[in-house]
């Protein structure tokens, strides 16, 4: 039964957040202040923080910085993922992803559907790993986002749940670069 192994020692994970608007400020950034809130009370280190304009080339950089950053190990972005010509964030992160991690997407679209209804088809969610550090692209609502988190990520990336969950692969995750 999957679950949290409380044999095992929580390992806290090191998690930046971006926001991607054109209008939020850090006054009024409710999205990312969920998520925020959310990394540090199930233990984790929130490493940074930030807001962006919907700008694939800004955000692609920004992703970049935080991957080659030996101090981040996971980074969340909220905002830019539904279908308008300003929403560029699944494109950014596609721009820098090794690898695509399918099932988030899927998984995320089978929670949403059942708060949203078929609403859920708007969502672009997605994720991927790139330099050893895991990178996920949520809506930008505070729904979303704590959808994303509380049935998602949560336990992905808490060492303990059972059977498997992201943290416990994150020493493998750039062995490809180590080999001759």
């Amino acid at each position: 039964m999957p679950g949290i192994d409380e044999t095992l020692d929580f390992v806290p994970v090191r998690i930046a957040i971006l926001t991607v608007s054109d209008s939020r400020t850090p006054d009024d950034d409710r999205s990312g202040g969920v998520l925020a809130d959310r990394v540090s009370g199930a233990g984790h280190v929130l490493a940074a923080r930030h807001i962006l304009r919907d700008e694939r080339s800004e955000i692609a950089a920004q992703l970049r910085a935080w991957i080659a950053d030996p101090e981040i190990d996971v980074v969340i972005s909220t905002g830019g993922t539904g279908l308008t010509g300003r929403d560029v964030t699944v494109e950014a992160h596609r721009d820098v992803y090794e690898k695509e991690i399918d099932a988030f997407g899927t998984v995320f679209t089978m929670l949403s559907l059942d708060k949203i209804g078929t609403s859920a088809i708007q969502s672009r969610a997605t994720a991927g790993v790139a330099g050893g550090t895991y990178l996920f692209a949520l809506p930008g609502s505070p729904g979303a986002c704590k959808d994303a988190w509380d049935g998602i990520l949560r336990n992905q990336l808490d060492y303990r749940h059972r059977p498997c969950n992201f943290v416990e692969i994150m020493p493998r995750l750039d062995e490809h670069l180590r080999r001759k």
